[in-house]
């Protein structure tokens, strides 16, 4: 089954790398027009020459502003240089996502904690308030957050960043309920991904870490990519406020053996 999403207009928070970029590359290459939304200019620049580079016959066209998707206000900025550009917004990535703490929760200071919560949570739900207000209240369109499969399970070193990422999966359901029909609200949960973001976390034992996943390799920003674009797409029409693993397996594993 090939999913397109031609015709259609997809924001992408946090999309200058990682899973973002993957996200973005995918929606391009089924025929969406993408607008990158991240805080640096060059490495925006960067993304969209190498989503452009990769364009094949029935691509769609990439753009990208800068924009900070922890600061209030930014989101109806960036939400209206889409609509100027590309004509509209039916798709919003919630991507963008910070884990400035490391360590048990009981330690963190109030700064770190905000923040995460400002980033991971309310940016979440702010960017998406942004989209219902640039047109989704009345053309409809489809939500995608980015949660992790640390808001599903306890373990240690980043408690608060999954505390946040458990609020996002709550969130989901909670604003598939109020926006349907018009809009569709769902979540992904990915497992260990081999980005940037998540490098202290798998750098140094990713051999010893495949071995123990059923999969027997850590993810991809592809394989969530792949996740997102079903979600998205018009395959997905009758499911809304669900919240999908991409794991690799490791929710099956005991807790405590990938330690």
């Amino acid at each position: 089954m090939e999913l397109r999403l031609d015709g259609k207009v997809a924001l992408v928070t946090g999309g200058s790398r990682g899973i973002g970029q993957a996200i973005a590359q995918a929606f391009c290459a089924a025929g969406a027009n993408v607008m990158l939304a991240s805080r640096r200019v060059d490495g925006l620049a960067q993304a969209a020459s190498e989503i452009e580079a990769s364009a094949v016959s029935g691509s769609g066209s990439v753009a990208w502003q800068v924009a900070n998707a922890g600061e209030p206000g930014q989101a109806d900025v960036c939400m209206a240089a889409t609509v100027e550009r590309f004509g509209g917004v039916d798709i919003l990535i919630n991507n963008a996502a910070t884990n400035p703490y490391f360590g048990p929760i009981i330690d963190i200071d109030q700064g770190r904690a905000d923040k995460t919560v400002r980033v991971n949570q309310s940016g979440y739900l702010e960017w998406t308030q942004a989209a219902w207000r640039a047109g989704m209240s009345e053309r409809g369109g489809v939500v995608l957050n980015i949660a992790s499969i640390g808001g599903l399970t306890v373990e240690g070193g980043i408690g608060w960043y999954n505390v946040t990422k458990a609020a996002v999966i709550h969130l989901t359901s909670q604003l598939a309920g109020e926006l349907g029909p018009k809009v569709r609200v769902n979540a992904i949960a990915p497992g260990l991904v081999k980005t940037q973001l998540a490098k202290a976390l798998w750098e140094a034992g990713e051999e010893k870490i495949s071995q123990r996943l059923p999969t027997r390799r850590l993810g991809l920003p592809e394989d969530i990519a792949n996740a997102a674009l079903f979600l998205c797409s018009d395959a997905a029409s009758w499911i809304t406020g669900e919240t999908l693993v991409v794991d690799g397996g490791s929710l099956c594993i005991p807790s405590g053996s990938l330690s």
